[in-house]
């Protein structure tokens, strides 16, 4: 595993999960109260000996970059690292990262290095787990070229997805970017006796799904991205890569999700509050780390709790109901509240006495909730302000932008903004 370096595509401007990229990286979004979504893929690599881990960043970078720098430092005589890959004008180019693929050419510098044999190519913006030791295994056993992780899925979800087209031996002969039609996935479609003979049980699925996971041979890698002049690896290397060369498949069924959209985003975080979650952080063999920070326990009065989770730092008073739902750092939460459904990602800082007097004075609801608000279907970013008596619900709205306060209601969930001011006693327009 030392002859691997692994790269982490930080994401574009994040436009689907828009309010919550306005002011941050997609990889930046905070997940389950504590972590950020970067820390999923990082952690997957560190947990597979994968120690030398490249980044790389183009938009509302800052909060990633000192969230990286503040989390992840390895010993002097380790020699691993996690070092950020910004776009910037060099010799060679002064452009912006055209795509996936083209970020990767503008740093091949990196993986040029010695002692590199294999590059792994991850996606800042999944939810999963697994053991990239088990790919390398399936890479070199199959003699591959490339091994791409690969996700049974049924017919209904492969409209989706990148369907690929494998032969007996588990080799890629063909790949249809999101096949629409019967006729479309019937020509991709696999037997689902052969996903069963690979000790997975496809449960009558019969389509092989791209993860968007990538095993490079580090030199073929460099030469499909000398050669070419092509940006994104899903669309056009990959595909370009199955007609010379052995790409095969690394077969896995654990649970995994793209959080690209304020919907995905807001119940894959709902259903880790679950009793029993599909993605479980309770696992002492292969831990998802985080940045430690020194916050003293959340302190709690006459409340009730029910499949939720609740991070550190916070003060919630009496009287408050809490169902399904995760609240994040430092939440202040003010007397018979009533949180349903929902996301509330806490507070950066913690707001002094001063400011909150002066902020009273000035008629300024404090950072938190105030008393007497229902909360229901909603996400509500960090640094929020939601004065008492606040009714903060989409109605029977699907989707809408609001102003005055600045909202967003995207699938049926209501998006209040980093930063936002929600007055006393406010309730949803008709």
């Amino acid at each position: 595993m030392r002859n691997i370096v692994g790269l982490v595509l930080g994401g574009g401007k994040g436009t689907r999960l828009f309010p919550l990229t306005a002011q941050r990286s997609k990889p930046a979004v905070p997940l389950a109260s504590k972590y950020r979504l970067i820390d999923i893929p990082i952690a997957n690599c560190i947990n597979s000996g994968v120690d030398r881990i490249y980044l790389l960043t183009q938009f509302n970078s800052v909060s990633l970059h000192r969230h990286i720098r503040q989390t992840y430092n390895f010993d002097g005589f380790h020699g691993g690292f996690v070092e950020i890959l910004a776009a910037q004008q060099t010799i060679e180019g002064a452009d912006w990262y055209q795509g996936t693929a083209d970020a990767v050419r503008k740093n091949l510098r990196y993986i040029q290095q010695p002692g590199i044999d294999y590059v792994l190519i991850l996606s800042g913006d999944q939810l999963y787990r697994m053991d990239y030791q088990q790919m390398l295994k399936t890479h070199l056993d199959t003699k591959a070229d490339v091994t791409i992780g690969a996700l049974p899925v049924d017919r209904e979800d492969a409209k989706s997805f990148g369907i690929m087209q494998l032969d007996d031996t588990g080799r890629v002969k063909g790949f249809v970017e999101k096949p629409k039609t019967k006729e479309a996935i019937d020509s991709v479609r696999m037997d689902p006796a052969w996903i069963d003979s690979k000790g997975i049980d496809s449960k009558g699925r019969d389509c092989m799904a791209s993860m968007g996971i990538y095993l490079f041979d580090r030199d073929l890698l460099v030469d499909l991205l000398t050669k070419t002049t092509h940006e994104d690896f899903g669309k056009e290397v990959f595909p370009m890569a199955i007609a010379d060369h052995n790409v095969n498949v690394h077969l896995f069924d654990g649970y995994w999700e793209d959080i690209g959209t304020i919907k995905s985003f807001f119940q894959a975080n709902l259903d880790l509050a679950k009793p029993n979650p599909p993605f479980e952080f309770y696992r002492p063999d292969s831990p998802i780390y985080t940045r430690p920070r020194f916050l003293p326990a959340t302190k709690v009065t006459g409340t009730y709790f029910d499949h939720s989770l609740i991070g550190d730092g916070g003060v919630i008073d009496e009287g408050t109901r809490i169902e399904n739902s995760v609240i994040g750092l430092r939440c202040r939460i003010g007397k018979n509240v009533m949180i349903k459904n929902s996301i509330i990602m806490g507070a950066d800082y913690f707001e002094s006495e001063e400011e909150t007097e002066h902020n009273d004075g000035a008629g300024v609801p404090m950072i938190g909730i105030g008393d007497g608000c229902v909360i229901e279907n909603a996400i509500i970013d960090k640094n929020c302000r939601i004065g008492a008596g606040a009714v903060v619900a989409p109605g029977n709205r699907q989707e809408a932008d609001l102003s005055d306060p600045e909202l967003y209601i995207r699938d049926g969930i209501l998006v209040a903004p980093k930063g936002s001011t929600i007055p006393a006693n406010w309730i949803l327009p008709s």
